[in-house]
């Protein structure tokens, strides 16, 4: 026998069953309950808002745009701090936020700064202009990594190595005054300070230096420690009342202030170091050095 040709359905008829379906679906499922937003919503937000301003900073570069490139990095650095408050205030702290900072922070921090300081001068290296520019980038990740491993879930008052925002300010704080780094260079254009500021800032972020923490404002911390919240403060205060060498300068002094503290910590643990302690350490790598030659 010939095959029945099947009969051909209406799209109205389709589209009723389909909603019969759909209806029998919602009702064996049972009813929708609201869903609360979570608290690592409100943090999360500062977060991409951070990468936003990182973002733009990329595309005023390209568009030639340095200076505003250099302001948009110092706004991301702004909501990175704001979103570490108000993941305080939500109690909002979760390990997703964190990975979300690290990869924001790569971006705003890490690969806007790179090619802002390469645009800005570094170019004209050639090859080692490019190797150079792409350490902070390079730097900033392995530092971001080393702390996401060792996170503990608490703030520290330190640091093991120069923070990635930190740097990205720094070199932000270079490109934000030209005339001061043309007086440095004589007025030659030399680029041989930006180079080494540049490996100078990549290698202390992979270092083991120790840096003070920047406090993330709280009258818990303000009665803690108000002496380091009003220096902190008084700095901020300098930048924005004289912007681009109050930044340079706030910035510059945190570094060479860090780095004597630094030095000054090594210094005393060397001389607060037991010497009967070290003879002991001696004495028995003398003697695990006998019993490998002995066996």
């Amino acid at each position: 026998m010939p095959r029945s040709k099947d009969k051909k359905v209406s799209p109205g008829l389709k589209q009723r069953r389909f909603r019969q379906r759909l209806i029998t679906y919602r009702e064996l499922k049972g009813p929708r309950l609201p869903r609360k937003i979570p608290r690592a919503a409100v943090p999360s937000f500062f977060t991409l808002m951070n990468l936003f301003c990182g973002f733009l900073s990329l595309v005023q570069v390209l568009e030639g745009r340095l200076e505003h490139a250099g302001w948009l990095i110092l706004l991301a650095s702004l909501f990175d701090v704001l979103d570490g408050i108000m993941a305080r205030l939500t109690n909002g702290t979760s390990l997703f936020g964190m990975e979300l900072d690290s990869l924001c922070d790569v971006v705003s921090f890490g690969v806007a700064p790179s090619l802002l300081i390469f645009e800005f001068g570094l170019k004209d290296f050639g090859t080692p202009g490019i190797i150079i520019s792409s350490l902070p980038a390079l730097a900033g990740a392995i530092r971001l990594a080393r702390f996401n491993v060792n996170y503990e879930g608490e703030k520290k008052d330190s640091f093991a190595g120069l923070p990635i925002p930190v740097s990205a300010v720094a070199i932000v704080a270079i490109i934000l005054n030209p005339d001061i780094i043309a007086n440095l260079t004589s007025g030659s254009g030399d680029m041989s300070i930006i180079l080494i500021a540049v490996v100078v800032l990549s290698g202390l972020m992979v270092s083991n230096v120790p840096f003070d923490s920047v406090p993330r404002p709280s009258m818990e911390y303000i009665r803690k420690r108000p002496i380091k919240f009003g220096i902190y403060f008084t700095g901020f205060l300098i930048t924005v009342v004289f912007r681009e060498i109050g930044l340079l300068s706030v910035i510059s002094i945190y570094l060479v202030g860090s780095l004597v503290l630094a030095f000054a910590a090594f210094l005393k643990a060397v001389r607060d170091t037991d010497l009967q302690e070290i003879e002991h350490i001696g004495d028995s790598t003398v003697l695990s050095d006998k019993n490998g030659s002995n066996s």
